[in-house]
This record gives structure tokens, C-alpha cells and sequence, in this order.
């Protein structure tokens, strides 16, 4: 069975890893097998989004592009927020059309996110990743039908614990991201903290993968 890293920027590291790779679109590699593409809210470039997103669309079309993203609302950065609303609400629609999930970037906008979901009218799964916040919001975004990803934040703060914990088994992915961690030792404190075994680990993903993405990892 396969380990399943929901949003990296690197290839596998390994034979036993499927890796849903973050693509920029002017920066396409066609050579990966498994990617997501999308307008990350730091990197706008005003004059770049009607062309990004042609080719956006383009790879949407694409059975190795498994969804939008990353792409979403981040108050922490100097990007015009009012810019970054336009360009994450014309995402969301192409994702919507195309019925691709997406990855989701959020820093302090997560109502903001839930707002424009609810307004657009948005049917696709939306996975927030990289989640690092409280019991309180993961349920929220889990009533709203959202999903949550954990990495980073699960290795390097004890806290999370208790709200991995308490994260409905059929509604959580694992990932990377940019740390030089692997996805396996991500899996271990995971199956840890679930009180299962990392092949029970495997199990629950590769079921939310085919959820999600419509793929099934281990025919992949």
C-alpha cells in the first residue's frame, strides 16, 4: 500500500509514495504524474491572471491533475486582498466546472473562505491544508464539508494532537509540504496519535482519496 502526500513541492521521495505535487502554471512540468495547479494568493501578478489561468484550464482537463491548487485567502500577506478574493473566486468556479477538488491555502480568512464557498455555491471538495488550528474551527470546516490536511504542524506541535484526534477518520489527509520530513514519519506519529496501525493509516486514506480525487493509489 501507498503513502499518500496530499500537497508537496517536491517529487516522492520514495518507490511507496504517491505525491500530489503543486504546480505554478507558468512553471508547468508536464513530467510529473501527479499534480495540483493553481494561483498561490503570495504569487499574483496582476498582468500574469487571465493567461494563468488559460493554462490552468487547460490542465484541468488533464487526468493526472488531481485538483486546483494550492490557491485561497491569506490576510498575512501584501497581496490586495480584494485581488486575491477575484482571483481565488475565478479559481474556484473553473474547479467547480471541471469537478476538481481543491487545495486549499488560508491564513486568518478561514470565514472569508467559507463565505465565497457558500455564495459561489461551490459543490467540490475543498481540503485545507496544512491545518494547524483549534477543535472549534476544524469542526466548523468540517460541517461546512470541508477536509484537513496535517503536516508540519502535527511533527512540530504537541498541542495538535488532541485535534487530530478528534478529526472524523473519513475526513483527514496527511502531507509534506516544504519540510525535509518524510511522509512516512508524518504517517507514524499519525497512526500514533489515532491509536491504529500505519497500514489502518494507509487504509483510511487511500478510502478519502478515492472520496475525493476519484483515484484509487494503490491501482494508481
Amino acid at each position: 500500500m501507498y503513502f499518500f502526500n496530499l500537497h508537496t513541492h517536491s517529487l516522492a521521495k520514495s518507490h511507496n509514495e504517491i505525491a500530489l505535487v503543486n504546480q505554478y502554471p507558468q512553471e508547468f512540468d508536464a513530467s510529473i504524474a501527479t499534480y495540483s495547479i493553481g494561483i498561490h494568493p503570495w504569487y499574483i501578478v496582476e498582468e500574469r491572471i487571465a493567461s494563468d489561468l488559460v493554462i490552468i484550464e487547460s490542465k484541468l482537463k488533464d487526468t493526472n491533475c488531481l485538483a486546483m491548487g494550492e490557491c485561497g485567502l491569506d490576510k498575512r500577506t501584501e497581496t490586495s486582498f480584494d485581488l486575491q478574493q477575484q482571483v481565488f473566486e475565478k479559481q474556484l468556479l473553473l474547479a467547480e466546472k471541471y469537478g476538481k477538488p481543491v487545495i486549499i491555502h488560508c491564513v486568518a480568512a478561514f470565514q472569508e473562505i467559507l463565505e465565497t464557498k457558500e455564495r459561489l455555491n461551490i459543490t467540490i471538495p475543498l481540503v485545507f491544508h496544512g491545518f494547524s488550528k483549534s477543535n472549534q474551527l476544524a469542526k466548523q470546516l468540517i460541517d461546512k464539508g470541508a477536509y484537513l490536511s496535517f503536516g508540519k504542524y502535527l511533527l512540530k506541535n504537541p498541542d495538535l494532537e488532541s485535534v487530530f484526534q478528534s478529526i472524523p477518520n473519513d475526513r483527514f489527509f496527511l502531507e509534506t509540504d516544504t519540510m525535509d520530513e518524510s511522509i512516512a514519519a508524518v504517517y507514524k506519529l499519525a497512526a500514533k496519535y489515532k491509536g491504529i496501525t500505519i497500514t489502518e493509516l494507509k487504509t483510511i486514506i487511500r478510502d478519502n482519496c478515492q472520496s475525493v480525487f476519484k483515484i484509487d493509489i494503490d491501482n494508481k
